[in-house]
């Protein structure tokens, strides 16, 4: 003899609708876990939810910039203008270089883009290890390291 099902729970008469988006929260990355936090307007510190860690919040007005530690390829964000970011996760202090000190370039082996600082006059790639040549001079050969 077939067992019944017990019926379907009835939905709330009101659907959940999250709060409105109207430029009165702001975003940053969890000190601790590096996940990312919104907060309300007018928060001096949040607490996140997935590992408790308190994060500052920084100055109202302050610029904030993002980059991508070297070492472990997390996302950090950073006070515009500091000149190095330390990552809270692996350690490794990242040069931060505003847009107009960098440059880029294709990998001359496996065409990946590379960005490098100006003034440089040869780039590694990180994925193939080959060195391309950049500056004025466009006749200067490029070499491969075995490393």
């Amino acid at each position: 003899m077939p067992v019944p099902l017990a019926p379907y729970p009835t939905p709330p008469t009101t659907p959940y609708t999250p709060p409105p988006v109207n430029g009165t929260q702001s975003q940053l990355v969890c000190s601790g876990c590096r996940n990312l936090l919104l907060y309300p307007a007018g928060a001096t510190s949040v607490c996140c939810a997935v590992c408790n860690a308190v994060t500052a919040v920084p100055p109202p007005g302050t610029e904030m910039a993002q980059l991508v530690c070297g070492g472990c390829h997390t996302l950090l964000m950073y006070i515009r203008g500091a000149t190095s970011v330390q990552c809270s996760c692996c350690h490794t202090v990242n040069l931060a270089l505003e847009a107009n000190q960098v440059a880029h370039v294709n990998c001359g082996n496996c065409r990946m883009l590379l960005m490098y600082q100006y003034g440089a006059r040869s780039v590694k790639c990180s994925v193939c290890n080959f060195v391309t040549s950049v500056g004025a001079s466009t006749s200067t050969l490029e070499q491969k390291f075995n490393s």
